[in-house]
């Protein structure tokens, strides 16, 4: 044994040797940094205690050049003399210029030996611990002695884990997440390569990345603002993350997800709406094919928000993102923040103050107002952002298509304001799909937007034959007691019969047809038209076996449509007028064709009376209501039909008692003058 000790001795003097008969060109780099790194050794223990600083940093970054090894900063440990104590953190600010092209590897080193102190060292800092706040004061309190205590850090993958060898299983991903934040929380700033790391493995793994960054910080805290806005700041990392934020933000009140290493803890969907609230400011291009989507998804926050409290536990957690960033004590509130936030970004200025000067946004905020201010909005967006608005009409037909939530009124509103941006022949028919469901919705307005949309899609041949099966539920509709929904019905009707090949069958026509009369009275001269020219069409397309059943309903229109000859609208007294020759042309009724066609009209009404006299005082009855018109060429129409009624039903007992109600009628509407002028025919 002691034989050797001389020749170990020998070979380190002859190292020794070796190094002075360099060249001195050769000589600074390698005994410069040995050199620092005996200098970093006799620091103190503060000192020593900042990761990145000690001699084992330096030496990592040898390894990294010729082993591919990725490595993490950590506590530094001294490679000669006794261990120095580690505060366990990470200095997160910019390092100093070290050239890995300049480090050169020493000759006696072992490289197998390298390789497993490597391996042991990316093991160790892969395990998930976590440092408490007294472990960093008793740590950082540790002055350089020469028996120090074990040093406590925190155990971490290495950030440079893209690297060729050193790649970590997807279970590390949610841990590595969860020490990035941990390390952040307690600095101010983070370095460029942190940075980098942060958006690669966004980028690598962006739904564990996501998922865990939103249950180990929901609030967005400091730290976790930090990663959202460098992961926010590069497009490819952003359009990786976007999806998975999507779909948390799309389930309310929380979204339920496992990561890989089996975490299934629920999610807040706000904790999802907070983030993109912070980092819309950094968001650029890569957002835009995202925006149709996320604007319907803020929309839907907005909606949900107004319309329910939220759940307790989202309760609690809203108060303290609250008191984390000030935000506004209402989530809904917040939420059109975010929405402003994100058209700002879009460059949707104008829109934005167009809606602020007609009080929109705060309408938006009511439950029972909100969908007049979607309406406004996408009106205005359509004015010159059509293609923004057909990515949103697209994600709103998807949602739309769900069982009948009741938030989906907001939602229709903006569709049916848009929706003509779209590619009616691939969609027309889920649009119509919809439409059709809330046409039978007892909510008026679900009604009234449905309609709306049906007008324009009837315009279309193809949708308008298979609008068909809608018959029944657009008949019912004309009794309805909105006169808006009345007429759009009619509309949509009419321009459903327009199309060609397009016939009414045998059960339709009668209802159709019956629906319409009361339509001819009505005071809406629009209305009283599109009545009067689909009446035209009911027995112009009725199918034959159909016109049996359907004349029983046009010998009833014969009466309305005599009076109305004599409106004192134009246009409604011609079509009343074509309307009559057609109704007496389908029901063979020649005398009163020649009649009409010589436009003898007091004629014409005693002959109406005569063909049919067991229906006389019907009749008469049912000319009582035209003495009540605001009309007066309609009263006088009236009282001239019921003297006719005196001479031609003289001794009918019934027709004398119906003549003898109008005289004395005093009802609203009915003036004396047309009493006088009734009783001198009658007496006369």
């Amino acid at each position: 044994m002691a034989g050797r000790f001389p020749g170990l001795l020998k070979v380190f003097r002859g190292k020794n040797k070796k190094g002075p008969a360099a060249t001195p060109a050769q000589q600074p780099e390698e005994p410069e940094r040995i050199q620092t790194l005996q200098d970093d050794a006799s620091l103190d223990g503060t000192q020593a205690q900042k990761p990145g600083r000690g001699r084992f940093h330096r030496t990592l970054k040898m390894f990294r050049k010729f082993l591919r090894i990725q490595r993490r900063e950590t506590g530094s440990s001294a490679a000669e003399g006794p261990a120095k104590p580690d505060s366990g953190l990470t200095e997160l600010q910019a390092e100093p210029d070290v050239s890995l092209d300049s480090a050169e590897l020493p000759e006696d080193l072992d490289t197998s030996e390298t390789e497993i102190w490597a391996t042991a060292l990316l093991t160790t800092m892969t395990e998930d611990a976590v440092i408490t706040n007294s472990d960093i004061e008793e740590s950082e309190g540790m002055t350089n002695t020469g028996t120090s205590p074990a040093p406590t850090v925190i155990h971490t993958a290495p950030m440079e884990f893209f690297e060729e060898s050193a790649v970590p299983s997807q279970q590390q991903v949610p841990a590595i997440v969860r020490n990035i934040h941990q390390r952040l929380v307690s600095h101010d700033t983070v370095d460029a390569r942190l940075q980098t790391d942060i958006v690669r493995l966004a980028e690598e793994h962006p739904v564990d990345v996501v998922l865990t960054l939103l249950r180990c910080a929901p609030t967005c805290d400091r730290a976790a603002a930090i990663m959202w806005k460098s992961i926010g700041s590069v497009g490819p990392a952003l359009e990786k993350v976007l999806p998975t934020l999507l779909c948390v933000m799309e389930d309310w009140p929380v979204h339920s997800a496992s990561t890989s290493d089996g975490d299934d803890t629920d999610v807040f969907a706000l904790a999802a709406t907070l983030v993109i609230w912070v980092i819309v400011s950094e968001c650029h291009k890569a957002m835009i094919p995202y925006s149709g989507r996320l604007f319907v998804a803020l929309l839907f926050h907005i909606v949900i928000t107004t319309q329910q409290m939220p759940p307790e536990e989202a309760g609690h957690f809203w108060k303290a993102c609250r008191e984390e960033h000030r935000l506004p004590r209402k989530p809904s509130r917040f939420a059109v923040q975010a929405m402003k936030a994100l058209l700002y970004r879009l460059r949707c200025d104008k829109e934005v103050m167009a809606v602020e000067r007609k009080r929109g946004w705060d309408t938006l905020l009511r439950a029972h107002t909100q969908h007049y201010a979607v309406g406004l909005l996408a009106r205005e967006m359509r004015r010159i952002f059509i293609p923004f608005c057909s990515l949103i009409a697209l994600h709103l037909l998807k949602e739309l298509h769900r069982a009948d939530p009741y938030w989906d009124l907001p939602f229709l509103a903006f569709l049916v304001e848009v929706f003509e941006c779209l590619d009616l022949c691939k969609c027309g028919d889920s649009i119509l799909e919809i439409m059709s469901r809330c046409l039978q919705s007892e909510c008026r307005e679900r009604r009234r937007l449905a309609l709306r949309a049906l007008m324009v899609l009837s315009k279309d041949p193809l949708r308008a034959r298979r609008m068909c099966s809608l018959s029944k539920n657009l008949v019912e509709l004309l009794g309805d007691a909105d006169g808006y929904v009345v007429s759009m019905t009619l509309s949509v009707l009419t321009n459903i019969l327009e199309n060609d090949h397009i016939l009414i069958s045998s059960t339709t026509a009668p209802q159709l047809a019956e629906a319409l009369l009361p339509l001819f009275d009505c005071d809406d001269i629009h209305m009283q038209l599109l009545s009067l020219n689909l009446f035209f069409k009911v027995m112009d397309l009725v199918v034959k076996k159909g016109k049996k059943p359907l004349k029983r309903i046009v010998k009833q229109s014969l009466l309305p449509l005599f009076f109305h000859c004599h409106d004192a609208n134009e246009r409604v007294a011609k079509a009343s007028r074509e309307l009559l020759l057609c109704v007496v042309r389908f029901l063979r009724r020649r005398k009163l064709k020649q009649l009409l066609k010589r436009e003898k009209m007091l004629k014409f009404g005693t002959s109406l009376l005569a063909e049919d006299t067991s229906r006389a005082a019907e009749q008469l009855r049912r000319a009582q209501r035209y003495l009540q018109s605001p009309q007066e060429p309609l009263r006088e129409a009236a009282i001239r039909f019921m003297g006719s009624a005196r001479v031609s039903m003289r001794g009918q007992k019934e027709v004398l008692e119906v003549l003898n109600e109008a005289i004395h009628t005093r009802k609203k509407g009915c003036t004396s003058h047309c009493s006088r002028n009734i009783q001198a025919q009658f007496t006369s």
